[in-house]
């Protein structure tokens, strides 16, 4: 099942892995409406939502530019109707964007606090929602996560509680909205790395470049990311796919070109290692 002519919403699309998804989708001739907060250039971060649609034309694809911060209600139901009224409708969603402070309790800000579960839970809950209703006349519609396993090792939480806390709830509304949705004919799966991924998180805030010679490259996700979204909604639902796996399932056993550097050796990244 090929993406080509699927109408695709992205959040966090200027950058990173949300833009990896993008640019593959579109070199099957999907369109994509990337929302995302950043208008200018900065010169710390590459990369914004006019960029990133000039690169998914380039790719083959129709893109359209929302200036949007998913924290707030009206700006996510103006993005979801200026889609709806450019492309006819929505067919996937990909709640991708996402906010990190990996920090104790004691260390971490309240505005930080606040932000992760503004962007992260909130936003994911905010914009399915909104979007449920197009999803819901859609073509094969699906809704995909870039969230993490449910998993409950304390040693996932104690480090960075707040931010752990706030990337499990993206992974809860995997959990209950597959359910809530299957007899919709909506899949709601969560998709995530098995590595530490080269984006602007990993060099500015993680680790530098040290720490993306030991990543792969965005491309992982988005190869991953589209082969879940070509499959039967109705019955690919409720999953928690780990990047690779999904590839290897697909026949695909040499991960090598993904790497940065492939005589590094990976990282893991959280909740998975």
């Amino acid at each position: 099942m090929s993406l080509k002519g699927k109408r695709l919403v992205i959040s966090g699309a200027s950058r990173g892995i949300g833009k990896a998804i993008a640019l593959k989708a579109a070199s099957e001739g999907a369109c994509i409406a990337v929302l995302a907060k950043t208008t200018e250039p900065d010169p710390r971060i590459p990369g914004t939502i006019f960029s990133a649609v000039d690169e998914i034309r380039e790719a083959g694809g129709t893109g359209l530019a929302i200036a949007t911060d998913i924290r707030f209600e009206d700006q996510v139901e103006a993005a979801v109707e200026k889609t709806v009224a450019e492309f006819g409708g929505i067919d996937i969603l990909v709640n991708n964007a996402s906010a990190i402070f990996l920090a104790g309790t004691a260390d971490t800000p309240v505005k930080r606090f606040d932000l992760m579960h503004a962007v992260n839970t909130r936003g994911t809950w905010l914009l399915s929602q909104k979007c449920l209703p197009h999803l819901a006349q859609g073509d094969n519609p699906h809704i995909l996560n870039l969230a993490p396993p449910l998993n409950l090792d304390p040693k996932w939480f104690a480090p960075h509680l707040a931010y752990s806390i706030a990337k499990v709830g993206m992974s809860l509304c995997v959990l209950g909205m597959a359910e809530e949705f299957r007899g919709m004919g909506i899949a709601v799966n969560a998709l995530w790395p098995a590595t530490a991924s080269a984006t602007a998180a990993v060099l500015n805030v993680l680790g530098g470049e040290r720490m993306a010679r030991r990543s792969r490259r965005p491309e992982i996700c988005a190869d991953a990311a589209c082969l879940i979204l070509r499959r039967d909604s109705s019955v690919c639902t409720g999953n928690f796919f780990i990047d690779e796996d999904v590839l290897r399932e697909e026949g695909i056993d040499d991960l090598s070109s993904y790497a940065v550097d492939p005589d590094a050796t990976l990282l893991p990244d959280f909740f998975v290692g």
